[in-house]
């Protein structure tokens, strides 16, 4: 849905309209394109993203003087963490984002890798690192200070609480996600590279890289309703993702302190 200028055949009215119509025209199986990708990425780029925040989080209460809980020092240890946690997940996206353009070129996950890296060079990888940093940081830190504010408000004790872990988890996935739509579609178009016609101006024969370059290409094509392409989609996505996210990972924080500590109350 964040193609600029997409095909008719993959003009969509909605996210359902545009999952219905991707799941007729190009196989039941193509909404997962890409997700293999994700996968081999999501492993250790999420271990080193948590182990940071949690580091930094601890620090930076301790250096402010709350010890307990600091809303600024989740902010920042959250965007601290994403410079680490980007570094692995950007070529990942790139290659999923590519994966699943309309019409797209490539067989598959090594044969994308393969195709860009001769073509465009590793470089390509990492087109959009910056746009993407320029997203993620303050995308996580919304995420992160969303995410402690609503657990100060349903679960002030701090104890292991599933509802409460995915309540929150999933607002603060949502406020984070609208809050940088704009920002994700100018990660869109520089991953994807796609064929932009700007009058006498087709972004073919110059490659397009920066996230200042992709914002004025962006505002070029579609003035300011442009970079809220996609909103719907990306909301829906964050929500369920960042609720199971923090489901997850507040369960084996619970039990692991458990295990190393089975007499005292474990708290999250």
């Amino acid at each position: 849905m964040q193609s600029l200028q997409p095909d008719p055949k993959a003009q969509y009215k909605n996210v359902f309209d545009g999952l219905l119509k991707i799941m007729h025209t190009e196989g039941y199986w193509r909404p997962l394109r890409g997700l293999n990708a994700m996968v081999f990425g999501a492993g250790p780029a999420h271990a080193m993203y948590f182990s940071s925040y949690e580091k930094m989080k601890r620090t930076l209460s301790d250096a402010i003087g709350q010890g307990g809980n600091s809303h600024l020092a989740n902010g920042i240890a959250g965007g601290t963490a994403t410079l680490i946690h980007d570094a692995v997940m950007t070529p990942a996206e790139a290659v999923k984002q590519r994966m699943q353009m309309f019409n797209s070129p490539y067989k598959g996950v090594l044969h994308c890798i393969r195709v860009v890296h001769k073509t465009e060079g590793i470089r390509a990888f990492y087109r959009s690192y910056t746009t993407q940093l320029t997203m993620n940081v303050p995308f996580q830190a919304i995420h992160f200070m969303t995410y402690e504010f609503m657990q100060e408000q349903l679960n002030p004790c701090r104890h292991y609480n599933p509802l409460s872990h995915m309540l929150s988890g999933a607002l603060a996935g949502a406020a984070a996600a609208a809050a940088t739509t704009p920002l994700d579609v100018c990660k869109t178009l520089l991953n994807t590279q796609e064929n932009l016609k700007l009058g006498t101006l087709k972004t073919k024969s110059r490659r397009l890289s920066g996230m200042l370059n992709a914002c004025r290409t962006v505002y070029q094509i579609g003035g300011l309703p442009a970079y809220f392409k996609g909103v719907q989609a990306r909301v829906i996505y964050q929500m369920p993702s960042t609720a199971i996210c923090w489901s997850v990972y507040e369960f084996f924080k619970y039990f692991i302190t458990k295990q190393q500590s089975p007499d005292l109350p474990a708290s999250s």
